[in-house]
């Protein structure tokens, strides 16, 4: 099955000793993931991140660094209305510089996990990698 392209953009949120990561359990399929979603027409990719994390967990952030591009024509996302997307996401590093964390329409739980309890953790897609990649602190972007 092919989809159609659709950008997108996720964030790694640690938390200040860099040992937990923020996680948000979506509403639609009840999957743990990085808070994510798509680029909209008129806005730059870390705008797109930073109003995605906003909706998704009430936090104000800023990208820090751009992690990696994950590009996988494996990687697609069915909807409930049928139709696919292959999702081609920029993964950056973010900082919290406000908010409070809050629920949304999209999601039904927020948390801090520790590394090793993500690694027990069924994710989306390939966020674990995303988080791994983020861990390493290169100062080249991945390509996946």
């Amino acid at each position: 099955m092919q989809g159609k392209i659709r950008l997108g953009c996720s964030a790694v949120i640690f938390d200040t000793n860099r040992e937990q990561v923020l996680l948000t359990r979506r509403a639609d399929n009840g999957m743990w993931c990085l808070p994510s979603g798509g680029v909209d027409p008129g806005e730059s990719v870390a705008e797109a991140c930073e109003r995605e994390v906003w909706e998704e967990t009430g936090l104000k952030v800023q990208m820090d660094r751009l992690v990696g591009v994950f590009s996988s024509p494996n990687h697609l996302v069915e909807y409930a209305d049928g139709s696919c997307v292959q999702v081609i996401a920029l993964n950056f590093e973010a900082v919290v510089i406000g908010g409070k964390i809050s629920l949304s329409n999209e999601t039904t739980d927020i948390r801090y996990f520790l590394l090793a309890d993500i690694m027990n953790t069924e994710l989306i897609l390939d966020h674990k990698q995303r988080i791994l990649d983020a861990l390493k602190k290169y100062l080249a972007t991945f390509i996946r």
